[in-house]
């Protein structure tokens, strides 16, 4: 059974930063792509981040290209997003997932990829 718990979120100002971080719960986190997508009120949830199961890979939204940053420690199960120059449109709920494929690496963008979600973490940015 996997268990994705999200953390890190709050308040911040525009221009401020936030690590957001994912523990995995469950077998063989080290085997699967990692992602994180958000949700604004209002809007649909979107695609954020992906990492590959090594670490080798990494894709970014447009959005946040240059801003965030994804990264992996496979021996702690854990997923982190660091999130610079924080604008207010970054405000969203985040969300950690973990790739429905073993091994798979290639870019994943849409919700259908992803096998299991955490519950969400907020971000607020204020201007």
């Amino acid at each position: 059974q996997v268990q994705l718990v999200e953390s890190g979120g709050g308040l911040v100002q525009a221009g401020g930063s936030l690590t957001l971080s994912c523990t995995y719960s469950g077998r063989a986190f080290s085997n699967y792509d990692m992602g994180w997508f958000r949700q604004a009120p209002g809007k649909e949830r979107e695609f954020v981040s992906q990492i590959s199961w090594s670490g080798g890979n990494t894709y970014y939204a447009d959005a946040v290209k240059g801003r965030f940053t994804i990264s992996r420690d496979n021996a702690k199960n854990t997923v982190y997003l660091q999130m610079n120059s924080l604008e207010p449109e970054n405000t969203a709920v985040y969300y950690c997932a973990r790739g429905r494929y073993l091994y798979w690496s290639r870019i994943s963008q849409t919700m259908a990829e992803y096998g299991s979600w955490g519950q969400g973490t907020q971000v607020t940015v204020s201007s």
